[in-house]
This record gives C-alpha cells, sequence and structure tokens, in this order.
C-alpha cells in the first residue's frame, strides 16, 4: 500500500459528472497490469483481467462531491450549489481548487455567522476585487474540490476523499496482486455515484456478471455520541456489507467472504447500516438480477473536507477482495 499513491488519487479532480482527470490517472495506474482498459458511455472506467472462471464484477466509484459555481456578488464572492451530498456546518473556511485551478475559500454571509447553515448561506471567496474579475475567473458551471493535506498518524489516515479514492485504491492493489486469476475480473471505476448511482447500473447491464462486489467506505459506530445507524469501527478489519438502504447483500456471498476471512486468517467485520447506499443497489438490480455484495472501509466524517480511515483496514480489505477473485464458485 502506498500514502504517495492515496495523495494522487485524492488530488485528482473528479466530481460528479466531471471525472475525466481520475478517469486519466486510474488508466494511467491500471493499464500495466489490465488485458484491456476502455471508457464505456457513461464514463465509467472498465479494467478487464480475463479468465475462464465466473464473471466478477468489482466496483468502487471514483467520483467525489464538490461544489458548483452559480451566481456572483458584486463584492467579488461566488455562490455555488452542492454536487453530492454535502453538510453546511463542515465546511467554513475550507480551502477549494477549481478545476481550471482557481483557488478559494468557503465562507459564509456575516449575518449568518453561529446560525444554523444552509447551502444558501454559504459562497466562495476566490479573492477577487469586484464581481466582474469573479466572473473572469470562475464561470456558472465550473466544479470545484476540497484541498486539505494527507496525514498519517500511526495507522490512522486523515485526509479529504477518501469516500472513495480509498475504495479505488483497494481495487488497484488488488489488480496488481492477480498474478493469474482463474476468474474473469472486470474492475469497474464507476462515474456519478455521489448524485444517485447513476454509473454503476449501465456498468452491469453492460458487462452481465455472475457475481458484483462493492467496495465503498462505511460510517463507523465509533466516536462519542454515535446513533448506532452502523456496525462497523475502525481498526477492525475489512466489512462485510450485509446490509445497507440500497442493498441486502446475497447470502451465499456474505457466508463466502466470512469463510474465506477465516480460512486466512484476514480481520473482518459485519457492516449492516440502517442509512446510507452504494453501487450495490442498482448492480443487483441489473439485468435479470446479480448477486452482489461488498467490502467497506470505515470512514469517519464521510463527506466532510476531511475524512479518518485505519491504513490496516484497507490492507484487510485488499486481501479479502483478492482471495475473492482468486476463489473458486461452484
Amino acid at each position: 500500500m502506498n500514502l504517495n499513491l492515496l495523495e494522487r488519487l485524492v488530488r485528482a479532480h473528479g466530481t460528479a459528472g466531471e471525472e475525466a482527470p481520475i478517469r486519466a490517472l486510474l488508466t494511467e495506474l491500471a493499464a500495466g497490469y489490465a488485458d484491456e482498459v476502455r471508457t464505456d458511455p457513461m464514463g465509467n472506467l472498465i479494467v478487464h483481467k480475463k479468465g475462464n472462471g465466473k464473471k466478477i464484477l468489482l466496483a468502487a466509484h471514483m467520483d467525489v462531491v464538490g461544489v458548483m459555481a452559480t451566481h456572483y456578488e458584486k463584492e467579488g464572492v461566488v455562490r455555488f450549489t452542492q454536487v453530492g451530498g454535502l453538510d453546511p456546518a463542515t465546511l467554513l473556511q475550507t480551502p477549494v481548487r477549481f478545476k481550471n485551478g482557481v483557488w478559494g475559500l468557503i465562507s459564509c454571509d456575516d449575518n449568518k455567522l453561529g446560525k444554523e447553515l444552509k447551502i444558501k448561506d454559504l459562497f466562495l471567496d476566490i479573492g477577487a476585487k469586484d464581481e466582474q474579475e469573479a466572473r473572469r475567473l470562475v464561470k456558472p458551471g465550473d466544479t470545484a474540490i476540497y484541498y486539505a493535506p494527507v496525514m498519517t498518524q500511526r495507522s490512522r489516515v486523515i485526509s479529504p476523499y477518501l469516500d472513495n479514492r480509498a475504495g479505488c485504491l483497494v481495487l488497484l492493489n488488488t489488480l496488481k496482486r492477480l498474478s493469474s486469476c482463474p476468474n474473469d475480473i472486470y474492475f469497474v471505476f464507476t462515474v456519478q455515484e455521489e448524485v444517485g448511482t447513476r454509473g454503476a447500473g449501465p456498468a452491469a447491464y453492460g458487462i452481465e456478471p455472475d457475481y458484483a462486489l462493492v467496495v465503498d467506505v462505511t460510517c463507523p459506530d465509533d466516536i462519542p455520541g454515535a446513533l448506532h445507524e452502523g456496525t462497523t469501527a475502525l481498526g477492525k478489519g475489512a466489512a462485510v456489507k450485509v446490509m445497507d438502504r440500497s442493498l441486502i447483500s446475497a447470502p451465499e456471498l456474505v457466508q463466502k467472504l466470512n469463510s474465506i476471512a477465516r480460512e486466512q486468517g484476514i480481520q473482518v467485520q459485519q457492516d449492516v447500516m440502517s442509512g446510507g447506499g452504494t453501487d450495490g443497489g442498482p448492480m443487483q438490480r441489473s439485468g435479470g438480477g446479480v448477486p452482489t455484495g461488498g467490502v467497506s472501509i470505515p470512514c469517519r466524517y464521510t463527506h466532510a473536507p476531511t475524512e479518518l480511515i485505519d491504513w490496516n483496514d484497507l490492507e484487510e480489505c485488499v486481501r479479502l477482495v483478492t482471495a475473492f477473485c482468486e476463489s473458486e464458485f461452484e
């Protein structure tokens, strides 16, 4: 596992609907380990490692949440709308970087300080002296992503966009470790998950897999005041998806993943969420139906400007997904 590679992934632009920069990076990183790399009409990146066994689709979404410029104020600040789910309370004074290289800082109207914030109360300060300069720097529809440092402390990683660039890293490392594989593996880096899991269904429909496995983050239940909406904790291993609001995993896949973990000494926990969802939902419902499961990375503060995971959990996810790909299916 490589922290520098994770930092390259989280720095790549790729808000939902504008995934071209992250897709180009993933193509570069995956090409040397694959038999075929292509992009489907939705923009999903499909990396194929050929085999004669079952056709397995592994998915991780490559898009991230962000902001999109909409309007201007005479003072030179830029109003914005959200791309994906954002909590205004977490955004104040967050640095952002537009796709065109312009920097900004999220702030709010003075009369809203100390009050419950809404997206409409926020703006981007891009240092423009007036509205005309702001319009030259940023156009309506331009998107920006969070910019924060990537830090480690012992096994913990603090970084923007661990949702779901950490999942992309799991797939990349799995691809690299599969020197030979009995099964026919499709690594799919999906688009537009953050705005309604829009890319996953078409990807599964085009591939028609025998099984699908989604790698994404999951919200843990290990901080003060947790609402018990999840069952995982940082540092306790890969999380085998049992259920979330979008998906009830195929029981045979839950059983298989847990069995593999026991046999190979891989640390796992069970992932049951009362809310949230992943690309597994539309993949499960694709075509005539696809047995679908998931391997999740416990991640605190999802969709906030900085998130937190445990590096050891990431490694256990790679071990589990790799072993799943190498296993035999009846």
